[in-house]
């Protein structure tokens, strides 16, 4: 396997692997990573459909990429996702899916004239006193010292910052920024996450920076997550013979281990109460999805607190058996073993009452119902005790929704604080009392909040233990490789397999580039994995940046004006001065 960039490799189709004929595929979970992998094996692989077998144990696939209407509870979305145009792996792939909605295009087109069309970006990113215009006003807010503190993250080496906590590379002035408001809030990130992880986004996304207080570099697909990318994947594995099984809780793999070769021999699973399972020999291949954000996931309802689940994860509890017979095999329990600190909650709101889509038209300035972006993002409650925010996407957000219901999606990272009229944690609320905190919030007339939450909304929370493990502090070795040294048949998939790339996790790329990593390289596909985008290489995007972080002021103006002008008469004469002045770093 190897990486790439450009028209030449991005066009290039592969010839057909050898022995691939002869070989079987297997997978651990129905996730996004399984999901795509399949594809790539169909696609690029071109192995016959009926030869991949998708184990789940539950009754759908997904995975993460969830959104489903919950009998006599109501519409239920765990959780969002943020896209970018530079998702390489992810466009690669549905470049290939057709579209449901628009016949004779892909996904990828449906996406792309979609944000076209209508282009997202917030017009109000943060509130405070009850609703109103929290004035972050676009700024970073950073002190010198702040700024200072990124760059050093920035430039350090991975090895300097593994196991360090956030905390630990930066100081009081940087928290009290907006910021980090922004980028805690955006990526779901804690004070005691990694600094490594930290840094790997700012490499991955330093793109973005500019966009970041008001979402202008995002994108969002059309309907939920399940509807729009995969229902459309499942459908095209089905009409090529893809058989997923369903109830099937994969227990444990058996190994063949020596000194430089490993062997995946046999899956242990439970299926519908029995066990079973099934042998493999070389030219079987197995991809294992380890680890799970989502698990142990609880749903409550309108009148019903969700629990914190904190019993046996079958998910974790697999990787720790794997992880038991081979150093190599990863440590699941860096990530998986802090619940205290990886836990949060979410909740979907769906509105019954006209009064509350006008209170949403008042924060996000545009007409939740007209079909378009509505927040453009997530709108941070600054004051929140339980630092709540909430997103409205395009209506509707699912297909079967009601033409006069909003679906609206609300988290916190601090459920375990008492709320600021709901004198109770999140974690311990119903749906209808998280509610009477978001009307809270939304400005609601005092009034009006009991009866507007009890009759005007149907609330579903979402309690989630292991939702933020990924970003726990790690080293090297943590996570196991794609594809360990030695391996003959097998490979980890999804968020905690290591890619060899420099790409962060927490994302639908990281969900394709895993599983695209294992299929070339156990197939020995001849056609390069794209290279993340190198915009951490590009002087035009990091000036940009700086530029960003420093809230407009420009560098020349610290200096004396004969100092200045001579500067600036020097750097004019440069290339740099022309870069200089168009990322607005010095004056003119």
């Amino acid at each position: 396997m190897r990486y790439g960039s450009g028209n030449y490799e991005a066009f290039a189709r592969p010839r057909k692997p050898e022995g691939v004929d002869n070989k079987t595929a297997w997978f651990v979970g129905s996730g996004l990573a399984a999901l795509a992998g399949a594809a790539f094996l169909i696609r690029d692989a071109q192995m016959a459909g009926d030869k991949i077998t998708i184990l789940e144990e539950l009754d759908l696939p997904g995975g993460a990429l969830d959104g489903a209407d919950v009998p006599e509870k109501g519409f239920v979305i765990r959780g969002g996702r943020e896209m970018e145009d530079r998702f390489e792996c992810l466009w690669d792939l549905y470049r290939s899916i057709p579209s449901l909605e628009i016949e004779g295009a892909s996904v990828l087109d449906e996406f792309y004239w979609l944000n076209r069309d209508d282009p997202n970006f917030s017009l109000q990113r943060a509130t405070a006193n009850r609703g109103q215009d929290a004035r972050t006003d676009g700024l970073f807010t950073l002190s010198r010292r702040a700024q200072r503190e990124i760059a050093q993250l920035f430039l350090a080496s991975r090895e300097s910052v593994e196991n360090k906590r956030i905390n630990e590379v930066f100081g009081a002035e940087f928290f009290a920024s907006n910021f980090w408001l922004y980028w805690r809030t955006m990526f779901a990130f804690e004070d005691w996450h990694s600094a490594l992880e930290m840094k790997l986004y700012l490499h991955r996304f330093i793109h973005h920076i500019g966009g970041m207080p008001d979402f202008s570099t995002l994108k969002f697909t059309r309907y939920n997550q399940y509807e729009s990318l995969v229902l459309p994947l499942h459908k095209w594995l089905i009409e090529r013979g893809v058989k997923f099984r369903y109830g099937v809780q994969v227990t444990d793999v058996d190994f063949a281990l020596t000194a430089d070769s490993k062997q995946a021999t046999r899956i242990h699973w439970r299926e519908r109460g029995g066990a079973g399972g099934v042998d493999l020999g070389p030219d079987d291949l197995l991809f294992i999805t380890i680890g799970s954000l989502t698990e142990n996931s609880d749903c409550g309802d309108h009148f019903t607190p969700a629990k914190l689940n904190e019993g046996p994860a079958p998910a974790w509890d697999l990787w720790r058996r794997i992880a038991e017979k081979d150093p190599a095999f990863g440590r699941p329990d860096v990530f998986g073993g802090h619940i205290a600190e990886t836990k949060w909650e979410s909740a979907t709101v769906t509105t019954l009452d006209a009064r509350i889509p006008a209170l949403i038209e008042n924060i996000a300035k545009r007409d939740p119902f007209s079909g378009k972006v509505v927040t453009g993002g997530i709108v941070t409650v600054k004051d929140s005790s339980w630092l709540m925010s909430w997103t409205v996407n395009r209506q509707p957000h699912f297909k079967a929704q009601p033409k006069d219901q909003i679906v609206s999606w609300v988290y916190a990272l601090f459920v375990d604080r008492l709320g600021d009229y709901v004198k109770k944690p999140m974690q311990a609320c119903t749906g209808e009392e998280i509610t009477q905190e978001w009307l809270y919030h939304l400005g609601a007339p005092l009034e009006q909040i009991p009866e507007l939450a009890a009759t005007g909304a149907k609330t579903v929370p979402v309690m989630m233990p292991y939702v933020t493990a990924f970003f726990m502090p790690r080293q090297k070795g943590d996570r196991p490789d794609v594809v360990p040294d030695g391996s003959k048949n097998f490979a980890f998939i999804g968020q905690f397999a290591e890619s060899r790339e420099r790409d962060c996790i927490f994302t639908t790329e990281y969900s394709v580039r895993t599983p695209m990593e294992a299929v070339y390289t156990l197939l020995n596909v001849e056609r390069a994995v794209p290279e993340v985008c190198n915009s951490t290489y590009d002087l035009r995007k990091l000036l940009a940046a700086a530029a960003a972080l420093r809230d407009g002021k420009t560098v020349d103006a610290v200096f004396p004006g004969v100092i200045r002008d001579a500067l600036v008469k020097w750097a004019d004469k440069k290339v740099v001065g022309k870069l200089l002045r168009e990322s607005g770093l010095i004056s003119g």
